[in-house]
């Protein structure tokens, strides 16, 4: 890893602000589909595969005002469902030269290198969430086997594209599918947390660049919304909580070259009641993730060994998993050509 400090040449008298202009990149909201918004701590060191345990129960009974002599009984099946772990690493290295050059600076060389590391593998990170390492084996959430895909269809007006599509009956075509989401999950009648991913030019038009007509929608006291708006405000009647987040890595990954806009519920919730014809769902340990990633620490570890001529390098590493959508049927993958 390079440490290009060259000289340079200043006025005198003159000012220099104190405050480093830094490169910024694109924060993914991407980690906000999993369950808890955030990968979990779970993995060992070296652990090549996580196991989720996994029960099936098929339920009989019999009614009747006599007791009968023969009675049918309950069916619990169980299986396991796996997915393989991955150790991402870079390094830094860097002698006394560099160290002394990034002082001028003003900055600190194993601050900047460590962040350098960081960003990278939390990069790495987000493309194993979203994509995998082998999408043949159905790794990375955009991969997942058994998700419900769909492709934007025309509007009223014959428009494709997110650019020319009807506000009022876009925010329709997300709520519907928000709405067959929480059906195909069971989470009708409860609050849940729903997430919507996409592209900047897709969140744009869906934020800014698209005002629902009167004719369509009003808020109270009358007036319009944008599509988010409208989104927002009829999941608000629902008692859910909305999650919206960009990812350009996400250009250009949906069927056909078209941009994805991803929907999940992230975790599901059990409705609490004395009588549940849910009630198998309350055995314990019981997990209520819809979509996962396990990662083995918190941060990556940092390893630092002597190099030769008085050089040092140091690794950064983090073992995870890729995204794994433990209930596919949570999550829904819409395909849109922005224009």
């Amino acid at each position: 890893m390079a440490n290009i400090i060259p000289a340079v040449i200043r006025v005198n008298p003159s000012y220099t602000v104190p405050e480093l202009l830094l490169q910024y990149q694109q924060a993914s909201g991407a980690f906000s589909l999993l369950a808890g918004g955030s990968p979990l701590v779970r993995l060992a060191e070296g652990d090549l595969v996580a196991y989720i345990r996994r029960m099936d129960l098929r339920t009989k009974v019999q009614d009747g005002q006599f007791a009968a002599n023969q009675l049918p009984s309950c069916s619990i099946e169980y299986h396991e469902i796996s997915t393989p772990t991955y150790l991402l690493r870079t390094s830094a290295g860097y002698d006394h030269h560099d160290t002394a050059a990034f002082g001028r600076t003003g900055s600190s060389i194993v601050d900047a290198q460590r962040l350098a590391m960081r960003q990278g593998v939390f990069q790495m990170l987000r493309n194993l969430l979203l994509y995998g390492t082998n999408a043949a084996n159905g790794e990375g959430l955009l991969n997942t086997q058994g998700a419900t895909l769909a492709n934007l269809p025309a509007d009223s007006n014959g428009h494709t594209t997110v650019s020319t599509y009807d506000p009022g009956q876009l925010a329709m075509f997300i709520l519907r599918s928000i709405g067959a989401i929480k059906t195909r999950t069971n989470q009708i009648g409860m609050g849940a947390r729903v997430t919507i991913i996409t592209t900047q030019n897709i969140m744009t038009a869906l934020s800014y660049s698209g005002i629902v007509q009167l004719t369509q929608f009003q808020r109270e006291g009358a007036g319009s919304q944008s599509t988010r708006g409208m989104i927002d405000t009829v999941l608000n009647w629902n008692e859910d909580e909305i999650e919206w987040g960009v990812d350009d890595t996400l250009t250009g990954k949906g069927a056909g070259g078209t941009d994805p806009i991803i929907v999940t519920i992230p975790e599901v919730k059990r409705p609490a009641s004395p009588i549940n014809t849910n009630e198998f769902a309350t055995l314990q340990p019981g997990l209520s993730a819809c979509n996962l990633q396990l990662v083995d620490m918190v941060a990556p570890r940092e390893i630092t060994s002597p190099m030769a001529h008085g050089a040092v390098d140091v690794v950064s590493e983090l073992r995870s998993t890729p995204g794994w959508s433990v209930r596919p049927e949570a999550l829904t993958i819409i395909s849109a050509q922005y224009q």
